[in-house]
């Protein structure tokens, strides 16, 4: 370990300096009942600085100020609300909440990094915040997909405990029908186990297609397409048209909208967040 490395070592939970002492302080403010205190990294990733990673490393290196004290040490806790933050002695503001939907086109991918280069769903939505995908879509999946920069609803929509139903159009190659219906309502064993109950409605069918409307709670990676796969079909296109009660009917494949204060408090409202 180099020197550099030691240090920051410290700075993480070791030796216990002034600033370590402060912030526990401003621990205990919080459990007394004062201002609402975040993760210092946690705000500065939300204001667009940086990755959360990144943040961490500009803290420790000694290049933010908290009220104007520099702050080199984690934990550190600020109010956003409050506190002045400076990073290289830029100020940076708080961001303000943003909640779209945006009904995916084929091909786009819903991660914030690429090696490849590929389209990413952030690309696509201007937002003057740094947002990121609630949940994936698979890059061969289209239809709706919330983007935002709000952490806590993310991590609790994309949390098994809250299972907010999502709703998918599945266009399969042949007739599918009866036994093979059934085994989708009632679950279908993959590698995880078996899937639970799902709600199933044929849209239409014919002898060469069927489309069928598949609503689940679970998010298992490429559960639709294994299931499918499981009863001896293969799907020709998928899209997710709802989650929750929330429709990109009327919303033009690539397009997208802000969330309404209403959709936005019913996701709150299913998550347990109100």
């Amino acid at each position: 370990m180099d020197g550099s490395a030691g240090r920051r070592g410290n700075k993480r939970g070791g030796k216990r300096s002034g600033g370590a002492r402060r912030n526990d302080a401003a621990q205990r403010r919080q459990a007394d009942g004062g201002p609402t205190k975040e993760r210092l990294q946690k705000v500065m990733a939300a204001a667009g600085v940086a990755s959360r990673r990144n943040c961490e490393e500009l803290i420790l290196e000694g290049a933010v100020r908290v009220n104007r004290e520099v702050v080199d040490t984690l934990p550190a806790f600020v109010d956003p609300g409050r506190d002045v933050i400076t990073v290289n002695g830029r100020r940076i503001h708080a961001a303000q909440p943003v909640y779209y939907l945006l009904n995916k086109p084929k091909g786009v991918i819903c991660t914030n990094s690429d090696p490849m280069g590929r389209k990413k769903a952030i690309d696509i939505v201007e937002s003057e915040e740094r947002i990121f995908c609630v949940g994936r879509l698979d890059t061969d999946t289209t239809g709706a997909i919330i983007l935002t920069n709000d952490p806590e609803l993310t991590n609790r929509l994309t949390h098994p405990r809250y299972e907010l139903a999502k709703t998918y159009e599945v266009r399969i190659a042949g007739r599918i029908e009866g036994d093979a219906l059934e085994r989708l309502k009632k679950g279908i064993w993959l590698s995880e186990g078996k899937t639970n109950k799902a709600a199933v409605k044929v849209l239409r069918r014919t002898r060469e297609e069927s489309i069928i409307e598949i609503t689940i709670k679970q998010g298992l990676n490429r559960q639709i397409r294994r299931s499918v796969a499981r009863i001896g079909f293969k799907v020709k296109g998928l899209k997710r048209v709802k989650i929750g009660n929330i429709s990109v009917k009327g919303l033009a494949v690539g397009a997208y909208r802000k969330l309404t204060i209403s959709q936005v408090e019913y996701l709150k409202k299913a998550t347990g967040m109100v």
